[in-house]
């Protein structure tokens, strides 16, 4: 990811009733309109739609956009089906994810979202790669604005449910979807289901093995594309050198960890060396809080954690999202 994203532009549904700003990078958009656990209720109930204005939407149009996406990507999309909703990632000649994009081919252009900010570095990254390929590559983002609908998610396709909507007609759609959910429920939900955020629940060292990503935005199938030596390596020896888990954390403390927060052994000198850091947190409104963390694959899955902070430290127990022995049961037999 881009170290320095462009700003995103404040979304006009933080004019609606009870609207209250999300923080960092998720502040163009509505954090909640009043209560998130009711919001949080109403999207399990497959009702009402998340305002996710503020992510950027890049388009590759052209003859020859799914077979030069593929030959770039983690994912398989060569004969991509128009309408199916997929996930893929532009990694790095060492393994590490740069770019994650999710989207969907309407037959005549694959149009994805990404993280705010982030369209501008994609779309340069794409165009240095473009040669002679017949494909055209623009940033959509100041005239499409992303939903999230929970009615139209499919349980078995990873990353449905989202909508493209001219920006110009977002506030016409909010008042069809409606009712609107903040992006603090969404975020609860979405950390349940164990999907990471790229460059908040992941860092510069992130290789798709560590956090989840084989399968569903990684296709271990195909041609050659870059990076994929490392995650063909890692797959077949087995033991990635660090998962993504699910904390759940202690809810008597009245605040969330911040991002980056350290992650020791339960009762460790908070001066030790760190087990790993927190990522994303939210309250869920059955869990509890609950947080993605990077872990080192050497810590027990039964492990209690302690998370630093600067009031102190937020006891943790660990949910298996990503099995530390992951790859081992592909490891080819030399007998």
């Amino acid at each position: 990811m881009s170290a320095d994203p462009a700003p995103a532009p404040a979304s006009p549904l933080l004019s609606l009733p009870g609207a209250v700003a999300g923080n960092g990078i998720d502040a163009p958009v509505a954090a909640h309109y009043g209560s998130f656990t009711t919001e949080q209720r109403t999207l399990v109930a497959g009702e009402g739609f998340v305002d996710l204005s503020h992510r950027g939407v890049v388009r590759v149009s052209g003859p020859e956009r799914l077979s030069w996406l593929h030959s770039l990507t983690s994912q398989h999309l060569a004969t991509l089906p128009t309408g199916t909703p997929t996930a893929a990632l532009v990694l790095s000649p060492n393994g590490h994810v740069e770019h994650a994009l999710y989207g969907v081919d309407d037959g005549e252009a694959f149009t994805a979202h990404v993280e705010p900010g982030q369209a501008p570095a994609l779309v340069a990254w794409l165009e240095r790669m473009k040669f002679l390929t017949r494909v055209e590559v623009e940033d959509l983002t100041a005239e499409l604005a992303v939903a999230w609908r929970p009615a139209r998610m499919d349980p078995g396709t990873p990353y449905s449910g989202y909508d493209l909507v001219p920006r110009a007609e977002l506030e016409k759609y909010a008042a069809a979807a409606g009712p609107a959910c903040g992006s603090w429920a969404y975020e609860a939900l979405r950390i349940e289901r164990g999907e990471p955020r790229l460059g908040l629940d992941t860092d510069e060292r992130t290789i798709p093995n560590e956090a989840g990503w084989i399968g569903s935005a990684v296709h271990l199938d195909k041609g050659c594309y870059r990076g994929q030596e490392t995650v063909a390596r890692v797959h077949t020896l087995g033991r990635p050198p660090r998962r993504l888990t699910l904390l759940h954390l202690d809810g008597s403390d009245p605040t969330l960890p911040p991002l980056r927060a350290e992650l020791r052994p339960a009762g460790a000198d908070p001066t030790s060396k760190p087990v790993g850091f927190v990522g994303t947190s939210a309250r869920h409104h059955e869990l509890g809080p609950i947080a993605l963390a990077m872990v080192k694959r050497n810590v027990p899955v039964d492990a209690e954690l302690d998370i630093t902070t600067p009031q102190g430290t937020i006891p943790a127990m660990q949910q298996v999202l990503v099995d530390p022995e992951i790859g081992l049961h592909v490891r080819p037999d030399l007998r």
